[in-house]
């Protein structure tokens, strides 16, 4: 029988490097512009690929949040109204409690698998798996 140490060893070599990295989980604030009646997020595509999200889904959630229309044009979003950044910025640390860290750890380290018609959130980093609400 093997002793617990090496059981141990052996499980730990077996985990993904990303899991040992102790850099910090840094998403960029919102850089916004109002003109005229709309909102414009310069800087969406940045924050949607820093947070490994599809920019639809998190388009979707700050519409939803927000209570507006809206689109992606590019590398910028289009909001219909108008919204400060502080708010914005509030809707997106939502986003990031409620679909990017996990329940179980709280480790960034997680992405949006979909089984039958249920989406659930699968932690790489633990193994965790918790399903989410659909927006």
């Amino acid at each position: 029988m093997e002793k617990y140490e090496d059981l141990l060893t052996r499980a730990i070599d077996q985990l993904p490097p990303e899991i040992f990295e102790t850099k910090r989980f840094n998403v960029p604030k919102v850089y916004s512009d109002i003109q005229g009646n709309r909102t414009f997020i310069k800087n969406f595509k940045e924050i949607s690929e820093k947070l490994n999200r599809d920019s639809q889904h998190v388009l979707k959630f700050l519409l939803r949040e927000l209570g507006t229309a809206g689109n992606i044009e590019g590398s910028r979003a289009i909001l219909q109204g108008k919204f400060n950044y502080y708010l914005i910025n509030e809707k997106v640390d939502e986003y990031i409690q409620k679909f990017i860290y996990c329940q179980e750890c709280n480790r960034p380290d997680t992405q949006i698998i979909r089984e039958g018609r249920i989406f659930i959130l699968k932690c790489s980093a633990c193994g965790a798996k918790s399903p989410l609400k659909t927006l």
